[in-house]
């Protein structure tokens, strides 16, 4: 009898190596369908990786030509801030008109402007570029039609068009220019760090490069020249209005046009600023004579404008902190 024991103790033992093999073979197999599925993913997102790059190629990127089937009014929009790195940028806005007035079968264009302002330099290029194309193509009226708001900058590029227009309750106007907003260079720091022991360490090559430092005590002379480069600009605005609007423009009376105030359409009307009270549909169907509207607004494919948008927020966060703010028209 007790020669039976070592032999079931060495099949327990063989039947265990026998598991553990097994088990060792189940595991590897496991792990050979887990690196082969996390290839097989991986490949899968590659390719469609490939397919995506591919279709994004073979789209086409001139999306300002629409196709148009008949005499037509064409819409472009100035939509939101104008600035280099929005919709409202004088490359896209004069883009849209230029392919507007390309198409022989557009009647008109209408100007869609929904706009607080923004940057003077990007007003003054569409202001000289849709007067630029309005001489070159004097057959076809460039009206403006300003929605919710066309202000500061937005009212700047409405003068530049044949006719203004706008809604009863659309807020016009607010001619000036401003160099406030919430960047750092907008306060004065330079108590706040005194009282907290915080020293400033500021090296610069230039007697005035450190000019508007939020850290520092604001001479007046450096003020008084910020006032001055404001004022120039100011006055350049009112030049361009007044050439836009010419003597449509009621500078007589006591309201004072070029203060920077605001005003409804409907008082814009008597003020000279706006020609009519007129929504787009109204101005395409009874100004132009076409009243079909096609929009010939230059829309960016969603890649580019997902990467213009990641630029121009690193680029505006660098600006913030090195730079100044620059004068804007609002």
């Amino acid at each position: 009898m007790s020669d039976g024991n070592p032999q079931g103790d060495g099949n327990g033992q063989g039947g265990q190596w026998e598991r553990d093999v097994l088990n060792r073979l189940a595991f590897a197999s496991l792990n050979e369908q887990r690196r082969a599925r996390r290839w097989g993913i991986f490949f899968k997102a590659l390719i469609l990786a490939y397919l995506i790059a591919v279709l994004y190629l073979l789209i086409p990127t001139d999306m300002d030509a629409p196709a148009t089937g008949g005499p037509h009014t064409a819409v472009v929009d100035v939509p939101g801030v104008i600035s280099a790195d929005s919709r409202a940028s004088a490359d896209i806005v004069t883009r849209g008109v230029e392919a507007a007035l390309e198409d022989p079968q557009t009647e008109g264009v209408i100007l869609r402007i929904n706009s607080p302002g923004g940057s003077p330099v990007q007003a003054g290029y569409l202001f000289d570029d849709i007067q630029r194309l309005r001489k070159e193509h004097e057959e076809t009226p460039i009206h403006a039609v300003i929605t919710d708001i066309g202000a500061s900058g937005g009212y700047y590029v409405a003068a530049a068009a044949e006719k203004v227009y706008a809604n009863r309750s659309s807020i016009v106007g607010s001619i000036g220019v401003t160099m406030s907003s919430f960047s750092p260079s907008s306060f004065g720091f330079d108590e706040v760090i005194e009282r907290l022991g915080i020293e400033r360490r500021l090296l610069t090559a230039g007697e005035h490069k450190d000019l508007l430092d939020p850290f520092q005590p604001l001479p007046e002379a450096d003020a008084a020249h910020m006032q001055a480069v404001l004022d120039r600009m100011h006055q350049q605005f009112i030049t361009a209005v007044k050439e836009g609007r010419g003597d449509r423009l009621k500078t007589g009376g006591e309201t004072p046009l070029f203060s920077g105030l605001v005003w409804t359409g409907e008082r814009g009307v008597e003020l000279g600023l706006v020609d009519g009270l007129a929504s787009p549909a109204e101005v395409a169907r009874e100004e132009i004579g076409a009243e079909t509207m096609v929009d010939f607004t230059p829309r960016e494919r969603y890649l580019d404008r997902l990467m213009d948008r990641f630029g121009a927020a690193l680029g505006r966060g660098i600006a913030q902190v090195l730079g100044p703010d620059t004068p804007v028209l609002r």
